[in-house]
């Protein structure tokens, strides 16, 4: 999905990029990539000096039913009835998810967009509070309550999200 977003709906802030120095399930230091990766922080800009505020800026996102995934695993692998974290686990369903985001990606690139931050986050920007200024509320708990009862499961979904623009 890409939509057009004013300029004040990018929450950004040079703190975010502190959040990946943040633990994580196994990851006590945080994220690996830091100051290893090209476009990681520490030393990235910020969004507002990578894209043009003046014109267009967009959210590209991508939902994926991450519960469907979830349920396919668990019937698949019923040896891992006792760790649903297997069932969710980022290993397997990401690359499918980041495959379908790079259609949309392709899509907004076919619309003039000239920039796509695909991992804007690492350019200072609150993805949280940025995406719920269209309506999504991303859920952090992880992995989600697997409910089989009336398919609950399949209300969990996640999310891919880029933002895109005119360079500066």
């Amino acid at each position: 999905m890409i939509v057009q977003i004013p300029s004040e709906y990018i929450v950004y802030d040079k703190k975010i990029l502190n959040l990946c120095r943040v633990p994580f399930y196994n990851h006590s230091k945080g994220c690996p990539n830091w100051n290893k990766k090209e476009g990681c922080p520490p030393n990235v800009l910020l969004i507002d000096k990578i894209l043009d505020f003046n014109k267009e800026l967009y959210i590209i996102y991508t939902e994926f039913n991450v519960g469907e995934f979830a349920e396919k695993m668990r019937l698949m692998h019923p040896e891992w009835h006792k760790h649903p974290r297997q069932w969710y686990n980022p290993r397997r369903w990401q690359p499918k998810a980041r495959k379908l985001h790079a259609k949309d990606q392709l899509l907004a690139m076919k619309t003039g967009i000239d920039t796509i931050l695909s991992s804007a986050e690492a350019n200072g920007v609150n993805i949280t509070d940025t995406i719920k200024n269209i309506g999504i509320i991303l859920k952090w708990d992880w992995p989600p309550l697997h409910i089989l009862e009336n398919d609950e499961y399949k209300k969990n979904l996640s999310y891919v999200i880029s933002i895109g623009g005119y360079h500066k």
